[in-house]
């Protein structure tokens, strides 16, 4: 079972749909172009559309395995930090509390088995924790 955010499930549904429709279309034609060139044994291009049909119908068997077992979970507001809570930290950073398959960093979404995500769980506004050599004090939960 993976458990993800509503919003979470949405953005993996959303990218299932572009690489069954959008991206299999585009590498299709790739395929076709570089296929176009001859001697396949020697196409750079024909090779690269290959690995990235192969690499784009991974994360399609990917996606619909993890929507098939999704289970949502939202924040219930409980006052202390859980899966879907958004956490202010003494450092300034923001981050959300998600499932692994929807984990970004960049977007600030970690996961909570990651190590700071585990250490976050459960734990109440004014909390410290530590990881590594940085210590933290939890500002807000949303």
């Amino acid at each position: 079972m993976s458990e993800v955010t509503k919003q979470g499930l949405e953005d993996l549904k959303k990218e299932l749909k572009y690489l069954t429709t959008e991206k299999r279309k585009e590498i299709a034609a790739a395929i076709k172009h570089a296929a176009s060139f001859g001697d396949l044994k020697e196409n750079a291009s024909y090779h690269e559309a290959k690995e990235q049909q192969a690499f784009t119908e991974g994360r399609i068997s990917e996606l619909r395995a993890i929507i098939a077992s999704a289970k949502v979970v939202e924040s219930q507001g409980s006052g202390w930090v859980e899966l879907g809570s958004t956490i202010v930290l003494s450092t300034g950073d923001t981050y959300k509390l998600v499932g692994p398959a929807e984990a970004n960093v960049l977007e600030g979404k970690i996961s909570y088995k990651s190590p700071l995500g585990e250490l976050l769980m459960k734990k109440k506004v004014n909390d410290k924790i530590k990881l590594g050599d940085i210590e933290y004090i939890i500002k807000e939960i949303k």
